[in-house]
């Protein structure tokens, strides 16, 4: 394999992994904004069913982001394939937490089944939001 790093290919790499890390930064800060329950002070207290719900909705935004990057043909492609992916991300959280009501309340209680159907959720949204993001 004769890959070489280039400046021009440096320069890429740097502006779709920021593109990326930002969408994702600003996806978490919408996620915990909506959530009626404080993820982080949970997390911090120990909270086995925050972590996991918290840890599938990462995953659930960073698998479509993935696929947005990877099939994009510009940066600004990537950057709206992956708001897209965002909210609909976002949604499928509004919609777990319509199926169980009091979704939030468990995880602040520490539910790990609601903390796990959560992350569940996420992912396998994630999985199909990913996949449908083809050229």
């Amino acid at each position: 394999m004769n890959a070489v790093i280039t400046a021009q290919s440096f320069t890429a790499f740097l502006a779709y992994f920021g593109a990326g890390l930002g969408i994702l930064i600003i996806a978490v800060i919408l996620v915990a904004l909506i959530t009626p329950h404080r993820d982080f002070t949970l997390i911090r207290q120990g909270n086995v069913a925050a972590s996991t719900a918290f840890g599938g909705t990462l995953i659930g935004l960073a698998l479509p982001l993935h696929a947005a990057i990877t099939h994009s043909v510009s940066l600004a492609d990537a950057a709206i394939w992956g708001a897209v992916a965002a909210v609909v991300q976002i949604l499928a959280y509004l919609l777990a937490r319509a199926v169980v009501g009091g979704i939030s309340r468990q995880i602040t209680d520490n539910v790990s089944a609601a903390g796990i159907f959560a992350a569940s959720t996420s992912i396998a949204v994630g999985l199909i939001n990913a996949a449908a993001m083809t050229p």
